[in-house]
């Protein structure tokens, strides 16, 4: 919202990312409502300008682009993308799309204008004139950076009084191909059928009043769910993670039509469908819309039983993004994937109320299954999704997933109807349980390697355990640690480990849900809460963060903030 000169002017970005309607999900059209009105009773003439620089379709200034204006039903639809059109040529972290076009969809009224022109001259002749330099720029093509262009329009609202006055206009980016799936090039969800994106622009401006009802519906909805989960802090920082989780994937229509739902690493490395990405996103997708998570887990599976995965644990990711073609020389994680893909499918199982989905991928969840069986309990020298701190032996959280792993192996083969197979592996676990508190004890804490005395380290792969209801560890387990934490806590949170003061926002957010009480969830994820409001580090939301001064140590922009709803998703599982 702005005020000037007796005027105010809300902006409203709406990016439709309804996640039970996965064709609304998937467009990548978002609108921008202008909506102004007099503050003083008095009228004011009122021009708007907004433009969309050409530098958006491009990884790097130098590269040469080209421009286009067209229409489509009573809209006004300008482009720009580069000459080369490379589609899906550039993969890694840390870059731009260079490939598709950026469009910006101008609805055609008598006080509307728009051009393609350059973004300098635009501007001044604006501020100049109040109205556009509508003459378009024909020096076509040229690098994005020299003289750079701009898709620009421009409202002559004409007198505006107390009566509020709006118009709207939509941002778009027609990908052509966005995913590469091992050597085919996929479409994204939108397109499955040969849509082209001058209907999915009019579809789009068709259900404009619709969309933006449904959206508003569904901020109230969650805003409400997260405030009876966890109070009015977490509520508002599961409203700011709501987006970045979902911007950070991409839906695309697999090879026989069904939706594949991709991650990518943001400022953490580029890979693609990173097993250990998934997890921690994964409650947003379990409270939203379940089929999201298989949507994320189904290209895994195709990976291992297509016979280009051969070990017999999980792989760690399927690439870099855009391209999930495998790779030879991927980093592993054995247990932590493993164990992360069997918990997950048994919170699908939870989500479904079956177990059919586990049963199509019974015979590698088998192989994972005794994997950490043979490896999970005192796990060797091996890198957690925490890989950032190294290697890390006889790693007791770890040691947890493995034994929730094997746990949710035996909750699976329970409701598949495998009796005598659940009794094994759940007995199993329940013995390692036993275990790893005789191991791991501390005094009134437990610490962070077996072998370490006088360390700590949060248990956040624990939560499992109570969400699911699996009742393997003692409640006591969970409530003993989350005593120490909160003697354990910095001005803006409480860190990852002993060894370090640094942290991991996700993983705060599964450790606080352990508490058993909202006075001290409160407690724990309050410092994280003034971290996001005070933090330096302007980005979209870091989850690797220093809690002394709020300052980002690495990552942004990640899915991974989709963990933010594990209250949430215990809440809503666990209501009665």
């Amino acid at each position: 919202r702005f005020t000037c000169a007796g005027v105010a002017l809300q902006l409203t970005f709406t990016d439709p990312l309804l996640a039970n309607d996965l064709d609304i999900f998937s467009r990548p059209a978002d609108y921008v409502t202008f909506k102004v009105h007099s503050l003083d009773g008095k009228a004011h003439h009122v021009q708007l300008y907004f433009s969309a620089a050409g530098n958006i379709a491009v990884n790097t200034p130098d590269q040469v682009v080209q421009w286009q204006k067209s229409k489509a039903g009573n809209m006004d639809l300008m482009r720009v993308g580069t000459v080369s059109q490379n589609i899906l040529g550039r993969k890694g972290d840390n870059v731009r799309i260079d490939w598709g076009y950026l469009y910006l969809a101008v609805p055609h009224d008598p006080v509307t204008s728009s051009a393609i022109t350059s973004s300098e001259r635009s501007v001044r002749h604006f501020v100049q004139t109040g109205n556009l330099h509508v003459s378009d720029d024909k020096n076509i093509p040229r690098a994005a950076g020299d003289e750079p262009v701009t898709l620009a329009a421009a409202y002559n609202l004409g007198t505006v009084s107390s009566e509020p006055v709006s118009r709207h206009l939509m941002l778009a980016y027609d990908q052509i191909d966005c995913i590469e799936y091992f050597h085919q090039k996929l479409k994204p969800w939108w397109s499955r059928k040969g849509m082209k994106v001058t209907q999915m622009l009019t579809d789009a401006e068709r259900d404009y009043s619709s969309v933006l009802q449904k959206c508003n519906q569904f901020d109230h909805q969650l805003y409400e769910q997260t405030l009876k989960a966890g109070g009015e802090e977490y509520a508002r920082i599961c409203e700011l993670a709501y987006r970045q989780a979902f911007a950070a994937c991409k839906l695309a229509a697999g090879p026989e039509g069904n939706p594949l739902l991709f991650t990518k690493e943001c400022f953490s490395n580029g890979d693609i469908s990173t097993v250990d990405v998934i997890f921690p996103t994964c409650p947003i997708a379990l409270v939203y819309n379940p089929v999201l998570l298989k949507a994320l887990l189904d290209p895994i599976f195709y990976y291992c039983e297509s016979g280009r995965w051969t070990r017999p644990y999980s792989p760690h990711d399927l690439g870099t993004f855009p391209v999930a073609n495998g790779r030879k020389d991927e980093e592993t994680m054995p247990i932590e994937e493993t164990g992360n893909m069997l918990i997950m499918m048994a919170a699908i199982a939870r989500a479904d109320g079956n177990a059919n989905y586990a049963r199509k991928h019974w015979k590698v969840l088998s192989t994972w299954a005794d994997y950490l069986l043979k490896y999970g309990m005192d796990p060797g020298d091996q890198l957690c999704t925490d890989d950032f701190a190294g290697p890390s032996a006889h790693n007791a959280n770890l040691s947890v997933k493995a034994i929730l792993g094997i746990a949710s192996y035996g909750r699976l083969a329970e409701m598949s109807g495998y009796e005598k197979l659940a009794k094994e592996y759940t007995d199993t676990a329940r013995k390692m349980a036993q275990q790893w508190i005789a191991m791991d004890k501390d005094g009134d804490h437990f610490k962070l390697e077996f072998d370490k005395p006088g360390t700590w380290s949060q248990k956040y792969n624990l939560v499992w355990d109570k969400v699911l209801q699996l009742n393997i560890f003692p409640s006591s387990v969970a409530q003993k640690a989350v005593a120490n934490y909160l003697t354990k806590q910095n001005k803006y949170g409480l860190p990852l480990d002993s060894r370090k003061t640094y942290t991991k926002a996700d993983w705060i957010m599964w450790t606080a849900t352990l508490a058993d009480n909202q006075k001290d969830f409160r407690a724990l994820i309050a410092p994280e809460y003034k971290y996001i409001c005070e933090t330096p580090s302007r980005v979209p939301v870091s989850d690797w963060y220093e809690t002394t001064n709020a300052k980002q140590v690495g990552f942004q922009s990640r899915s991974v903030v989709g963990g933010f709803f594990m209250k949430t998703l215990y809440e809503k599982w666990n209501e009665h």
